[in-house]
């Protein structure tokens, strides 16, 4: 059964440095699962921009836009595995969902992060969640934005109960609230 660290905040809050610094820190090779689409040329460069920073690490990298718990199932090799990020596959699950005419709940995406959690149950080694902290903002004022907080909400539940350890950023600085298992 795997460790997990899940490890929130705000946008730019230093979420994705301070991830990949505890994961490097910890033994054994890493992968690093990435939810990001490449939607565009501004998309692109920030991806290669965080492919760059990984490169001491010798990480090798994981593009899934879905199937997540496919993604984790076929790390089981890595010591370490970093996904980057749970607010991106959401958005990712809502729009697969949307281009195939269905709907897209809560209970859905419970579906899918206990599908990921029963992946993690089977990895030997630890994973770290990145997720953005959505609902501590203004309220959105279109149906979609407000269910995208909603579901991303729900999502980070979830992941946080059965997390190991839980981190949140501000401002570039780490505030443990969950202690788990020592690293």
């Amino acid at each position: 059964m795997a460790q997990i660290i899940l490890i929130t905040g705000g946008s730019r809050s230093g979420k994705s440095a301070y991830a990949q610094q505890l994961a490097e820190s910890l033994p054994g090779p890493r992968a690093f699962i990435a939810t990001c689409p490449k939607l565009d040329d501004e998309m692109r460069a920030r991806i290669r921009q965080h492919r760059r920073a990984r490169r001491k690490g010798r990480w090798r990298t994981i593009e899934v836009a879905v199937d997540l718990a496919g993604a984790l199932s076929g790390a089981r090799e890595y010591a370490v595995v970093l996904v980057d990020c749970l607010t991106l596959w959401i958005n990712n699950l809502m729009y697969e969902a949307e281009k195939g005419g269905e709907g897209f709940s809560e209970v859905d995406v419970a579906r899918y992060c206990k599908k990921t959690l029963a992946a993690c149950d089977k990895h030997p080694g630890v994973i770290l969640f990145v997720t953005n902290e959505v609902g501590m903002g203004i309220v959105p004022e279109n149906a979609v934005a407000r269910k995208f907080r909603d579901l991303a909400g729900r999502c980070n539940q979830i992941v946080a109960q059965a997390s190991d350890r839980m981190f949140l950023m501000v401002c570039g600085q780490p505030l443990e609230f969950k202690k788990g298992i020592a690293t």
